[in-house]
């Protein structure tokens, strides 16, 4: 009695193929049936072996033959045929699982897409045309139906790349025992009307030029960046190593005349540096010196004459250490003549002779 209640699953595909299945290892847990199926009507049915079986871990679990007819019968039996274990008489155009559309096409009109395919040559009223759709920044279909076959959709934004697949339903109640449904159409990308290969390739060549001048921008940016940072290395570089000078162009003559010979270069420039010293003067001690003169010429001439005097005494003496004392270390506010200039000497000078 149980068997005889055992639940099948009928698919007839386009009406070209039916496919009977059912739970094998549920069912018959230790046996492996058989099938047989007729579409014969009358009393004297022959009874067809299935030529192919659908298998289960090894049992058969399901039988796929050709489409005949209108009316089907089956049986499940036991593996030699000679006991029956369940049967069933039914209509094959109840179980009609459509075959995916054909010829699909696209029209685009500003936002709207209206999608068609081919209308089958039977039973096209018992069909719907289902459409489905998505962009890249959904995560769901978005599902629209109409009746076979056309169906459209406005509200597509020309920007966004979507993808789009359809399929066709096969009406329940009115036509089929079970809501059956074709396999999806393969999938296809579009972007403002035109055909991609796939939503990664959404990249317009305005796009592209976007993507071209910011890198030129992003270069251009960092190499001011880099010469603004190498300038201000150079600066500290400058300042905490600063460079040497090369005497040869503060020196220009003793090298280009003299051949770098420094006993001759200072021979002959020795009028000039003896000029050149009073520039090197510090302007207190000269304008001390001018007063000094103008207050008493006698006093400041009989300083330096006591000057020369005493270390002419002290050579005279042979005290050279005091001599050189002397010469080197001179008293305050003593006006020097040299080369027919008054130098006024302080503590903080000496003279070499």
């Amino acid at each position: 009695g149980g068997k005889a209640a055992i639940n099948i699953t009928i698919i007839n595909f386009n009406k070209e193929k039916m496919q009977i299945t059912w739970a094998a290892r549920e069912i018959f847990p230790n046996e492996n049936v058989s099938f047989f199926y007729t579409f014969d009507e009358g009393k004297h049915k022959v009874w067809k072996p299935c030529p192919t079986y659908l298998l289960d871990q090894d049992y058969n679990s399901g039988c796929l033959f050709k489409t005949e007819g209108p009316t089907l019968a089956i049986s499940i039996r036991s593996s030699n045929g000679s006991e029956q274990y369940f049967s069933k008489i039914f209509k094959t155009d109840f179980y009609i699982k459509p075959s995916p559309p054909e010829n699909v096409t696209f029209f685009w009109e500003e936002d709207t897409v209206t999608v068609s395919c081919n209308k089958p040559k039977r039973n096209a009223l018992c069909l719907t045309l289902e459409l489905q759709y998505k962009s890249k920044f959904d995560k769901e279909w978005q599902s629209r139906t109409s009746r076979c076959c056309r169906v459209g959709e406005q509200g597509f934004d020309p920007r966004k790349c979507y993808s789009f697949r359809v399929r066709l339903w096969r009406l329940s109640r009115l036509c089929n025992v079970e809501n059956y449904s074709s396999a999806w159409e393969a999938e296809t990308f579009w972007m403002n009307g035109t055909l991609l290969d796939s939503c990664d390739d959404d990249v317009t060549p305005q796009s592209k030029t976007i993507i071209v001048l910011s890198c030129s921008q992003a270069v251009l940016l960092m190499m001011l960046i880099l010469l603004i940072l190498l300038c201000k290395w150079q600066r500290v570089q400058m300042s905490v190593l600063p460079a040497i000078p090369d005497p040869k162009y503060s020196f220009a003559d003793l090298f280009n005349d003299h051949n770098g010979n420094l006993q001759e270069w200072l021979v002959k420039n020795d009028h000039v540096m003896l000029q050149t010293k009073p520039e090197y003067e510090e302007p207190e001690s000269i304008t001390e010196a001018e007063s000094q003169q103008e207050d008493g010429k006698d006093n400041d001439k009989q300083g330096p004459l006591e000057k020369i005097f005493t270390f002419s005494g002290a050579a005279e003496n042979n005290d050279g250490k005091a001599a050189e004392i002397a010469c080197l270390i001179p008293a305050p506010n003593t006006a020097a003549p040299l080369a027919g200039f008054h130098i006024l000497m302080n503590d903080d000078m000496y003279v070499m002779l």
